[in-house]
């Protein structure tokens, strides 16, 4: 396949999965700034510091994805955000309630094995 399909490809792939994700995560902002926060704590941290690294995996990674900065790094978050939320908060709900999740976390796993491409900051630094 041509190298430069596969680099469109992942382009592609960053700006969808990380723009997306940015729609699930910006209204978690506001969130912060209640008294007393609220938000679910699945895997025991607290209410607080869940709510910190939810907002990690699914604001300020996707951002990095998607401009293609450390984007391998910047995948961890992500994958571990929507594992937790597929497997964790979803775990009993029917495939149909977690399957965003999942497919989130297979572009994100994707985007980790593979890296950002040709057309990204990571890219433009090796340059």
């Amino acid at each position: 396949m041509n190298k430069n399909l596969i680099d469109l490809a992942l382009l592609i792939l960053r700006f969808g999965s990380g723009g997306l994700m940015l729609t699930h995560g910006i209204p978690k902002i506001s969130k912060l700034f209640e008294s007393p926060i609220k938000f679910s704590n699945p895997i025991g941290l607290g209410e607080t510091p869940s709510l910190i690294l939810t907002l990690i995996g699914e604001v300020l990674a996707p951002i990095f994805m998607i401009i293609g900065f450390k984007t391998k790094i910047a995948s961890v978050p992500a994958i571990i955000t929507m594992f937790v939320a597929a497997f964790v908060i979803h775990l009993s709900d029917p495939i149909g309630k977690k399957e965003k999740a999942i497919l989130y976390l297979m572009c994100f796993v994707v985007l980790f094995l593979t890296g950002a491409g040709k057309y990204s900051i990571d890219s433009f630094k090796k340059s």
